[in-house]
């Protein structure tokens, strides 16, 4: 089993952590796993992408090249990484960020009101949280049990607002096209 997952959005949007929270429960769930990150030299606003590859033997190359699951989380992340995911594969994303969902291709899509969701829950700044409890309830790659050990770990400071969005994100996520 590999696994590519590729989260992006913009800078702000906690895109980094939730790879890096993303590998750490991999490897928590007896995984292989490698996790890069590119962002753009502004510290906010700019493109942010987190990349993922989960395994269970030898990873030899850290790059995602085609992304089994993309989490997207900004329109223009979703014009250009939505079409790098895989024939088949998971296109997580939040719709009120991503008013053009046109994309040609053979996915199955999800779609997370993650930036209301967080609104709801407080704050905007754990829309990547609710993001990750919406990818851990529809790919059955890491436990859940696993995803909260890496967030608590990750994020010990208002754990119980990110165990929140979690949770919500576990709930609202909506298959579209599956």
């Amino acid at each position: 089993m590999k696994t590519g997952i590729r989260i992006s959005g913009f800078g702000g949007q906690g895109i980094v952590l939730s790879g890096v929270i993303v590998g750490k429960a991999a490897v928590l769930n007896g995984f292989n796993a490698v996790q890069t990150q590119s962002y753009g030299p502004e510290a906010r606003g700019g493109s942010s992408r987190s990349e993922i590859v989960i395994s269970d033997e030898e990873i030899d190359y850290p790059k995602v090249e085609s992304a089994s699951i993309s989490i997207i989380m900004s329109q223009e992340a979703f014009s250009k990484y939505a079409p790098m995911t895989e024939n088949q594969g998971i296109i997580i994303y939040d719709p009120e960020l991503i008013p053009d969902k046109k994309i040609g291709g053979n996915f199955k899509l999800a779609e997370l009101n993650a930036t209301r969701i967080a609104s709801e829950l407080g704050t905007k700044i754990v829309a990547n949280i609710v993001m990750l409890g919406g990818f851990c309830e529809i790919c059955d790659i890491i436990s859940k049990g696993s995803m909260k050990d890496s967030i608590k770990d990750s994020i010990p400071k208002m754990l119980d607002l990110n165990i929140s969005a979690f949770e919500s994100g576990m709930e609202n996520i909506k298959k579209i096209n599956w």
